[in-house]
């Protein structure tokens, strides 16, 4: 059930119904504890089938366009591109990975805000047309080596306006538009629609309605000056969740019924990444190295046992220059979970958790309770299938994680039953008899 990112001859475990994700887990573990204790991933697609079904149950009107980016493995690609989700592109090497798939030009967005242009003459050879636009310069280098392309003016949301200090923010202001439609028709640069993107961050839902306005407005814009307008993308910054799914449907959907209605030859689009992937890995990393400190060295907001207790410093050997290296930019949305058993009573101590590169930016927790673990111990890390697939920092002959991809016999019926088809996809499952279980009796020590 082995892969890497850069291997498309990736395999599927199909799970019997006895057979769970902890039980692959263990197996795992166990596997790698005698052959190395090297970090590794267990991604279950059948979660991703899941994600997609909820898609289409709260917002069935809206095509997803999966942004590539956020987790590029073979395996993902091919599954979405199954179940029919179009695909967000921010360079060549990821439209060619998804047109290898046979995914069509029509449903790959170009949406890099800032593209090279041999990037831009690539995407006008293989057809890719659609691609997001927010300043004259780029539009300029669109007109030059892009005869056809469709371009989605980029509009900035009232969350990344005049944000903070040093923040990379995308997208025009509402009183740029005008000009950039003037300059796209002297350029003979056909404008398609409007991109917005609300951050995942944002929890005034109230950004949409206004976004949704501001969208509104530039299409009548743009009919004045003669384009005809058919698209409108919402971006990504859905967080997986279905409950913020529906918030959002709730606060959207009647605001797309009067500015956008069905009927109108308006396609919407949107750009979720990290919803449909992230709960669908798990990643399993070894401690490698362990520190006694006094309790007090921590200054985090986790309640210390005793000032007489000690602390711990865990090493591990996965860090911010591997599988972690979004917490670079932002914050770690995972627990932490020991996998040995361990007693109900056992003392927790305040414990903080980093990569193997000894750099001060390779903390991964600052700070958490956990029982005492031992060099050789395991810790699992869930929600670990977004952003965590990038190539590796060579520091240290770095050795990047195994995939394990698996799915549970009723996820594949159900995809089955939604009538996924894709040859090149379904050579790669295999039975996985329940056997792989590791019952109590079974249990094995990880210490080194």
């Amino acid at each position: 059930m082995k892969g890497f990112i850069d291997d498309a001859n990736y395999s599927v475990g199909l799970l019997d119904e006895g057979t769970n994700l902890g039980n692959v887990i263990d197996n795992y573990v166990y596997e790698h504890t005698l052959t190395g204790k090297n970090a590794f991933f267990v991604g279950d697609l059948g979660k991703i089938v899941k994600k997609h079904s909820q898609w289409q149950n709260v917002v069935a009107q809206i095509k997803p366009f999966y942004t590539v980016k956020c987790n590029s493995t073979p395996a993902v690609l091919e599954i979405l591109a199954a179940l029919g989700t179009g695909f967000a592109c921010s360079s060549k090497n990821e439209m060619a990975l998804v047109q290898e798939l046979g995914v069509s030009p029509e449903n790959i967005i170009f949406t890099s805000p800032c593209k090279q242009v041999s990037q831009i003459k690539y995407a006008a050879k293989v057809g890719v047309n659609i691609m997001t636009c927010d300043n004259e310069i780029e539009l300029k280098k669109i007109a030059r080596n892009h005869p056809n392309a469709k371009v989605l003016l980029h509009i900035a949301t009232e969350e990344n306006i005049g944000g903070e200090d040093g923040n990379m923010k995308f997208g025009t202001t509402l009183k740029n538009c005008r000009h950039l439609l003037e300059c796209a028709k002297e350029l003979d640069v056909q404008i398609i629609g409007v991109k917005f993107h609300v951050s995942s961050a944002c929890k005034e839902y109230q950004v949409y309605v206004h976004a949704l306005s501001d969208a509104r407005c530039v299409f009548d814009m743009a009919g004045e000056f003669g384009f005809t307008m058919n698209m409108l993308d919402i971006g990504g910054g859905f967080t997986g969740t279905e409950i913020q799914l529906e918030e959002v449907n709730h606060v959207i959907s009647p605001l797309l019924d009067i500015y956008f209605p069905e009927g109108s030859g308006i396609q919407i689009i949107s750009e979720p990444g990290s919803y449909y992937v992230s709960s669908a890995f798990t990643l399993a990393v070894n401690i490698i190295a362990k520190k006694v400190v006094e309790n007090d060295k921590f200054s985090s907001g986790v309640e210390k046992n005793g000032s007489d207790e000690p602390a711990f410093v865990y090493y591990m050997n996965d860090g911010v220059y591997g599988s972690f290296a979004s917490k670079l930019s932002e914050d770690l949305n995972t627990i932490p979970e020991v996998h040995k058993k361990y007693k109900e009573d056992e003392p927790l101590f305040t414990s903080s958790l980093w990569g193997p590169s000894c750099d001060e930016l390779d903390q991964i927790v600052e700070s958490c309770l956990l029982p005492e673990l031992n060099v050789g111990d395991w810790l699992i890390f869930d929600n670990m299938g977004a952003d965590s697939f990038h190539e590796p920092s060579a520091f240290n002959d770095f050795q990047r994680p195994a995939i394990y991809f698996m799915m549970s016999f009723s996820d594949w019926y159900e995809m089955q039953d939604a009538g996924i088809t894709s040859d090149a996809m379904m050579k790669n499952f295999f039975f996985a008899p329940s056997c792989i279980q590791l019952s109590q009796e079974d249990s094995f020590s990880t210490e080194a």
